[in-house]
């Protein structure tokens, strides 16, 4: 009798598998190249667009049977990678799939650092579904102060964990928290324990893993941000050792109801383990523009340098890659046009001036 082991063919239901991550790094790749050729451009429907298209042509060549858990959705009002969507090309093992194209489309936009094109993928049911709650209270650290942080403590108190977790006086912790009116109050409460802020005005997946990682001087990630981008961050933290808490935080009445009545308890706080189960995650991100974690794509002469994070919490690797992608190469197998940027008013890819 035929068998999966004979043929070597995936069996269905198999957990997601190592040589994933390289199928998984070239789809970030592609969003981040083609979003490259609209930084600085003032132009956020544009990049986005243009990396949403990149991103759902390569991700069908992946080998699993994917489902968009956390999209572009409703929030960003995208037309493709929507939540529910069936990606990747059939094969292999079923996985949940959170993307975000562009996390700082703004970013993008300005030409400011930290924008990143991002892919996660966990076994099917792995992923917190939020149901349209689009905004989330989040605390995030690296993996000294895993497990001795409470978001429902006060903030002084948190601060102090994780001066104590790093072997560091408060006055040497940085938190980094999104330029929002809405954090005025944790602002204040932060300067008032002591310790240091690292503003940023987009782009809170960076910002969470900037907290786990040593190299980028932040110890904590605190304050309100898209749901979406704490599931996606809670995947990067799993494979970092890092920890995300979360409470959802609905923006209004109307949200708050849709939540309660979808079955929330908007009290309960969410842990890295609610908002990613399991224990074989794949994180992949690669820069857009330049920045603490990544270098951005840098176009040159028939050529484009992209450097990517690939993550698996299963290992507990974790791989930084540069690559250097040649266009006349690139033009002779890929869907993806390089050379130009789409024109989202026809549809079309006119080549740069």
């Amino acid at each position: 009798m035929t068998t999966a082991e004979s043929t070597g063919e995936p069996r269905r239901g198999e957990a997601p598998d190592r040589n994933l991550a390289m199928e998984l790094v070239r789809v970030t790749e592609a969003a981040a190249m083609a979003a490259g050729r609209w930084v600085g451009k003032g132009d956020k429907i544009g990049g986005d667009g243009a990396a949403v298209d990149a991103m759902r042509q390569l991700i069908q060549t992946v080998s699993m049977r994917g489902v968009v858990v956390i999209g572009e959705g409703e929030k960003d009002e995208a037309p493709m990678l929507f939540n529910g969507e069936s990606v990747g090309n059939g094969d292999g093992p079923d996985c949940d799939v959170a993307v975000d194209p562009i996390d700082g489309t703004t970013l993008m936009a300005k030409g400011m650092p930290n924008a990143l094109a991002v892919l996660a993928v966990a076994e099917r049911g792995a992923m917190f579904d939020p149901s349209a709650v689009f905004y989330m209270e989040k605390l995030a650290v690296g993996p000294e102060a895993a497990g001795t942080v409470d978001i429902s403590a006060p903030i002084a108190e948190n601060i102090r964990r994780v001066a104590r977790a790093k072997h560091s006086e408060v006055s040497d912790v940085t938190v980094c928290i999104l330029d929002r009116p809405r954090h005025e109050q944790i602002v204040k409460e932060v300067r008032e324990a002591g310790a240091r802020i690292r503003f940023i005005s987009d782009g809170d997946v960076a910002g969470a893993i900037a907290a786990a990682r040593q190299t980028t001087g932040v110890d904590m990630l605190l304050g309100i941000g898209g749901t979406p981008e704490g599931i996606i961050a809670a995947c990067a933290l799993k494979c970092l050792g890092g920890e995300l808490q979360g409470r959802l935080w609905p923006k209004d009445e109307a949200e708050r109801e849709k939540a309660i009545g979808a079955g929330h308890d908007l009290e309960r706080v969410l842990g890295t383990d609610d908002l990613v189960g399991g224990d074989n995650v794949f994180f992949c991100a690669t820069g857009v523009t330049d920045g603490d974690l990544l270098r951005g794509v840098h176009y040159r002469a028939g050529g484009a340098t992209t450097q990517s994070i690939v993550m698996r919490s299963k290992s507990g690797t974790v791989r930084l890659i540069d690559g250097y992608h040649r266009l006349t190469k690139l033009r002779a197998y890929s869907s993806v046009d390089f050379d130009g940027t789409l024109d989202t008013d026809s549809g079309t890819v006119p080549p740069l001036p």
